[in-house]
């Protein structure tokens, strides 16, 4: 059984950079940490720039994958919107990868980091945009601009999952999924 190297270096990579983030990975680590010499990682990859973004383009596969997971065919729109959003940013936040990448966004501002976070919040957005349109040509949402309402929704549910939650007690995905029906569903102006 032939051992596949490029495979052995994008896992060690991924190791690193979920330990280390982008700005403290070395080449030489991730060599070390893969077995192989570093001019084999030049081999698959020319910079530490293009490794990075093909595990970032693997971790958006997979997130995409969980969100269909959630997706029930049979639900309404809105409650699979939070079945889905909750579930990635469940494995957002048990993925050390995208954890450590957000923290260094935070402490450092690294622009890779930053674009690598970028990168995932365009799939969500671009996925969510989406269901939204199919939501729209179904009859169960009112005609909107899908990109615009696809970003207002992720980011009413980030802020409502990890904004409020740094000064309050934090909500529980029945209290978000009660606030999407409240603010979004139902209003909240007297009728």
């Amino acid at each position: 059984m032939s051992v596949d190297r490029r495979k052995l270096i994008v896992d060690a990579a991924s190791q690193s950079f979920a330990l280390y983030g982008y700005k403290a990975t070395t080449m030489d680590q991730v060599a070390k940490l893969a077995n192989v010499g570093k001019g084999t990682i030049y081999t698959f990859f020319a910079t530490k720039e293009e490794l990075f973004d093909e595990i970032m383009n693997t971790l958006i596969r997979d997130m995409k994958l969980v969100a269909d997971e959630a997706y029930d065919a049979s639900l309404p729109f809105f409650d699979n919107l939070s079945r889905i959003l909750y579930r990635l940013l469940d494995y957002r936040e048990k993925h050390q990868l995208a954890l450590k990448i957000a923290h260094e966004v935070r402490d450092m501002g690294t622009p890779k980091a930053i674009e690598g976070l970028d990168k995932i919040e365009r799939a969500l957005l671009a996925y969510i945009q989406a269901k939204i349109q199919t939501a729209i040509e179904k009859g169960e949402l009112k005609p909107c601009d899908p990109a615009l309402t696809a970003f207002v929704l992720l980011k009413l549910y980030l802020a409502l999952a990890t904004e409020w939650q740094k000064s309050n007690e934090p909500l529980d995905k029945e209290q978000i999924t009660g606030m999407f029906r409240l603010y979004l569903m139902e209003g909240i102006a007297v009728k």
